[in-house]
């Protein structure tokens, strides 16, 4: 009766743990941004009122934010970004973290998304074992036995940042039922997220 009730609260704390940890790690974060976003803006706002503003720093950053997405929507901005990105990655230190930094952050923005038009396990021709892949576009080749429906799967090696590109036959891959969402989940959990069953039944 103990051994039981000792396993029924281990269960039931490991549970709670895994439930509540990330909910209060990801409130924590947030409120971590909002405090340092405030503090990094507070010695302007009390040049200017003469006191804190609570808050005002956090909206400033959400400004900053939505004004540099503006620019980078247009042309001339793109070129601006492009110029600054080139003089940034000439600072030794910079170069190595700024990349991976911004690809990962960018995997998870409307544009990289839209890019990823399915899903798929493939067989990597390298290692020899069904991978996780994104369908970024569809072709046919034509050869010898006729023409093949192919495609091309982006295959990450290092996270979402870096990976590599495979043109397969349609019938070499097995659509999953994931969405992008969700496999980009299972890549950064390192598979831990991945479900019971594949391909999921629609």
């Amino acid at each position: 009766m103990r051994r039981s009730l000792q396993n029924w609260l281990r269960r039931r704390f490991i549970t709670g743990f895994f439930v509540t940890v990330p909910a209060f790690a990801t409130a924590w974060l947030l409120w971590v941004f909002w405090v340092k976003i405030d503090d990094l803006f507070d010695p302007l706002y009390r040049a200017i009122f003469g006191q804190s503003v609570a808050g005002l720093g956090f909206l400033t950053a959400i400004l900053v934010i939505l004004t540099m997405g503006v620019i980078a929507t247009n042309v001339v901005g793109r070129r601006v970004l492009a110029l600054a990105d080139s003089l940034l990655m000439r600072i030794p230190i910079y170069r190595r973290l700024y990349p991976p930094v911004k690809q990962l952050i960018e995997s998870f923005s409307p544009e990289k998304r839209n890019s990823f038009k399915e899903v798929v396990l493939a067989e990597h021709p390298r290692a020899g074992e069904l991978v996780f892949g994104f369908v970024t576009s569809e072709l046919i080749v034509d050869g010898p036995e006729g023409k093949r429906d192919m495609v091309t799967v982006f295959v990450p090696t290092n996270h979402l940042y870096l990976g590599d590109i495979v043109v397969l036959s349609r019938d070499q891959v097995i659509p999953t039922g994931l969405n992008v969402e969700e496999a980009i989940r299972i890549i950064l959990s390192a598979g831990a997220a991945t479900p019971a069953r594949i391909p999921r039944p629609c």
